[in-house]
C-alpha cells in the first residue's frame, strides 16, 4: 500500500502549524503566502537542501536516515506521537516491508480475564490495537448499561463513537473524545497501514461520518495513554472518570481502567454500579434490595 499521500499531507499539515517566530527565524514585513513555515525554511531548520525536503513533502520517504528525521521532527517542532507517526510512515515506506494483513484477533489470556474479574471495584477492560473490545469485567458492563454485554463482544469504539447515534448521548464531552479516537487511528494508520481490517474500519468511518472525515483529514496524531470521560449512564446519572491504559506486552492489547478520586461523588456512584452488578449478576440467590443511586453532593451542584 502508498503511503505517498498520508506522508505528503502530515508534512505539509505540521508545517503550517509553526510561525517563523515559533522556529526562531526572522520576521519579515509584508503577506506571507503561506500558512506557518515555508518548504525552504523547513529545509535550512533540518539542515538539507529545499530540493530533498521537496523531494520529502512529495511523499517520498524511502531511505531517508534516522538523522534526517530526527532533524525534520525537531524543525517541526513535533511532540512524542508526531515523531513516532513520522518514523513510522518512514518504515512503512521501506520497500522491503512485505504486504499482507496481521494476524486476527488474538485470545485474552485466562489470566488476564482473572485480573479483570478480580477488578470488582474499577470499571475495565482490554482492548486491541484495532479499537475492539475484546474483554471487560461486570463493572465496565454495568457502567456501559445498554450499550455493551458479554455477548456483545466484541465492539469497536470506533464504529461506536462515530456510526453509533447513541455515543452521542453516552460521552458527554463527544467531541474531545471523537478527536482522540480519529488521532490514535491515524497513528495506528501509520503503523500498520498494510492492515486489511484497519483500512476497511477508517474507509467505513469516512463513508459514513463526515464528523470522522473532517477529524481524519487534520492528520493528527495522539497517544491514547490517559483521559477523563464523562458518561451518562441510565442508573447514575453523568459519571467522570480517569482511563488509563496499561499496555500488555507481546499481546498487542491495552487494558484500560476506570478510576475515581478516593471519597469522591463519582466514587459513591462506582460503588453503587458495583453493587447493581452483583445483585443482577446472581439471579438465583434470594433477592435483596437494590440500594438507592447515591444523590450528588454539594460540590456536584
Amino acid at each position: 500500500m502508498d503511503n505517498t499521500t498520508d506522508v505528503r499531507e502530515f508534512l505539509m499539515s505540521r508545517r503550517a502549524h509553526v510561525t517563523p517566530a515559533q522556529a526562531g527565524l526572522t520576521a519579515y514585513s509584508g503577506t506571507r503566502r503561506v500558512a506557518g513555515l515555508k518548504r525552504e525554511e523547513v529545509a535550512m531548520l533540518t539542515g538539507v537542501s529545499t530540493e530533498y525536503y521537496a523531494r520529502l513533502e512529495r511523499g517520498n520517504l524511502r531511505g531517508v536516515s534516522e538523522s534526517v528525521l530526527d532533524s525534520l521532527a525537531r524543525a517541526l517542532q513535533l511532540d512524542e506521537a508526531e515523531r513516532a507517526h513520522l518514523f513510522d510512515l518512514a518504515k512503512a515506506a521501506a520497500p522491503s516491508r512485505p504486504a499482507g494483513n496481521r494476524r486476527g484477533r488474538a485470545e485474552v489470556r485466562p489470566s488476564v480475564e482473572r485480573i479483570l474479574a478480580g477488578m470488582t471495584g474499577t470499571p475495565a477492560y482490554v482492548r486491541n490495537s484495532r479499537m475492539e473490545i475484546v474483554a471487560a469485567n461486570n463493572l465496565f458492563f454495568a457502567l456501559y448499561t445498554g450499550i455493551l454485554s458479554s455477548d456483545t463482544l466484541p465492539l469497536n469504539l470506533a464504529r461506536f463513537m462515530f456510526l453509533d447515534p447513541r455515543s452521542q448521548d453516552f460521552f458527554v464531552d463527544w467531541d474531545t473524545l471523537a478527536d482522540d479516537f480519529a488521532a490514535a487511528l491515524r497513528a495506528e494508520s501509520g503503523r500498520n497501514p498494510r492492515d486489511r481490517y484497519l483500512n476497511s474500519l477508517i474507509g467505513d468511518l469516512a463513508a459514513g461520518s463526515t464528523e470522522f472525515s473532517t477529524r481524519w483529514a487534520r492528520h493528527n496524531v495522539r497517544f491514547h495513554r490517559t483521559t477523563r470521560k464523562t458518561m451518562r449512564n441510565p442508573l447514575i446519572g453523568e459519571i467522570e472518570l480517569t482511563g488509563d491504559a496499561l499496555e500488555l506486552p507481546g499481546e498487542g492489547m491495552t487494558m484500560i481502567a476506570y478510576t475515581a478520586e478516593p471519597g469522591s461523588h463519582a466514587q459513591e456512584q462506582l460503588d453503587f454500579l458495583a453493587s447493581w452488578s452483583n445483585t443482577v449478576k446472581h439471579p438465583a440467590e434470594p433477592a435483596v434490595a437494590s440500594p438507592a443511586p447515591p444523590k450528588p453532593s454539594q460540590h456536584d451542584q
